[in-house]
């Protein structure tokens, strides 16, 4: 009973959560979406300038929110459209092919993130002509490369 009504005064100051959150930490899923999609965003960026895929598994783990890897697949097919080289489109493809392997990304965590470029692929399209086609191609080479099924590639839309 002490430890909660010392836990209570503690919360209720001012800024309180925040220094708390501070010292024991607020991992996982009690971190805002905004941080997070931030973090897989300064994750997928840095890969991409280092070309290490070990440390962006090991940063994508430290984040705590397997529930949330959606958002990684949506924002590394994402980069891949918005690319204009193959350097891009390569490294992204090895990058789900090895977090594909190792299991950090589930089955339906990575359908979940294909389903998402699928609805965008028409507001995205108005920014990038020809992402269509990409995304056709992209999908194939992950379908060859077994990161996803028959089933979510035929789900791919065409022009």
């Amino acid at each position: 009973r002490a430890a909660l009504d010392r836990a209570t005064v503690l919360l209720s100051m001012s800024k309180g959560g925040k220094r708390i959150d501070s010292v024991w930490g607020a991992g996982g899923g009690q971190q805002p979406v905004k941080h997070l999609v931030k973090e897989i965003d300064m994750l997928l960026k840095e890969y991409l300038l280092s070309g290490d895929v070990l440390e962006a598994e090991r940063c994508l783990q430290e984040l705590e929110v397997p529930h949330f890897h959606h958002e990684l697949v949506y924002e590394a097919i994402v980069l891949v459209l918005e690319s204009t080289g193959e350097k891009t489109f390569k490294m992204i493809l090895d990058l789900l092919k090895t977090l594909w392997k190792s299991s950090v990304i589930t089955m339906d965590q990575m359908k979940r993130g294909y389903e998402r470029v699928y609805c965008e692929i028409p507001d995205i399209n108005l920014d990038v002509p020809h992402s269509y086609s990409v995304l056709e191609r992209f999908v194939e080479e992950c379908f060859q490369a077994g990161i996803i099924s028959k089933p979510l590639r035929d789900l791919c839309p065409s022009r």
